[in-house]
């Protein structure tokens, strides 16, 4: 994950008001904190800031310059989004340097295909790891590949990338695999006997 460099204001204005008045100026409220340093309260634009998350999501490592001179390496911690409005109203952002190990929850990607008339069931999202704070992956991946009809897939069974640790326990259940409703079968089915006799047609 590359880091994004953006630019920050302090933020004077507190409370309801000064936040609303934030974004209404195209900025999302945000407090920085960590490493036992003073929580500093700053504005993001808003605009590169969504741009970021949407790529990178709670991996982005951002390389923040405020304009009082000072900078801040962080990932995002916490986000508060307006569900109607699909903005953000406030982020959290835990300071971080260069060779620090965090433990973060990264999102679990499954590859491959299951056993014919199988359903998987995605039981956890996310998987927690321990990894240098500016080389966390975007995401991780658990292979389904052929698993029969009660397999299920655990943490330890997660391939991590070289670096990155398992913060979970091991025996957290990814996914699972049990049998696909019948009606499910049944329509599988008949689309499939659909095909044979179109193609016999032919």
């Amino acid at each position: 994950m590359s880091e994004v460099k953006i630019s920050a204001e302090p933020r004077t204005e507190f409370g309801k008001g000064g936040a609303r008045r934030t974004r209404r100026a195209g900025k999302v409220p945000a407090v920085l904190y960590g490493h036992g340093e003073k929580p500093r309260h700053i504005a993001l634009p808003a605009r590169e800031f969504a741009a970021a998350i949407r790529h990178g999501g709670m991996t982005q490592v951002f390389n923040i310059e405020i304009s009082d001179g000072s900078a801040a390496l962080a990932l995002p911690k916490a986000i508060q989004r307006d569900p109607i409005k699909d903005t953000f109203d406030h982020v959290d952002l835990l300071v971080v340097r260069r060779g620090e190990k965090v433990t973060v929850d990264i999102p679990v990607q499954l590859t491959g295909e299951a056993a014919r008339d199988t359903l998987v069931m995605h039981e956890s999202t996310t998987l927690a790891v321990l990894a240098d704070a500016t080389k966390l992956p975007d995401h991780v991946e658990a292979s389904i590949e052929g698993l029969e009809v009660g397999s299920h897939v655990t943490a330890a069974d997660v391939k991590l990338p070289a670096g990155v640790e398992l913060a979970a326990d091991p025996e957290l259940v990814i996914a699972v695999v049990t049998a696909a409703p019948i009606q499910a079968v049944a329509a599988e089915g008949g689309e499939e006997g659909a095909a044979e006799a179109a193609a016999a047609e032919a």
